[in-house]
């Protein structure tokens, strides 16, 4: 979809022509439309600039998240095995200097 202000222009037209500056309901409702077109139209500028304004755009970003979604899985995942590693290794080294205080290893040698 493309947005090219043509019915911001018109609103904008329209509400010059309105008498009497934004004192009515009709006011009111001619000042929310122009907020909405205004909204709109800089919506769709920044979807284009972005590169998203095109019906591939959607499933692109639906592919993005779920990269974005096993990346972070895998993250989660390597943080794990990293601490399960960390405390076996720190498990191993207080077996270990038990096994040396209780004298395990000078029996073992003879």
């Amino acid at each position: 979809m493309r947005y090219d202000g043509e019915m911001l222009a018109r609103l904008v037209a329209q509400a010059e022509g309105v008498p009497g500056g934004a004192s009515g309901l009709g006011d009111m409702v001619m000042i929310r439309a122009l907020i909405e077109e205004a909204s709109e139209l800089g919506a769709g500028r920044a979807l284009e600039r972005l590169g998203l304004a095109d019906r591939r755009a959607e499933g692109d970003m639906r592919e993005l998240r779920e990269l974005l979604s096993a990346w972070r899985d895998a993250q989660k995942a390597a943080r794990g095995a990293v601490i399960g590693w960390i405390a076996r290794i720190g498990l191993a080294l207080v077996l270990l200097g038990i096994a040396v205080k209780v004298g395990v290893i000078g029996m073992m040698k003879g």
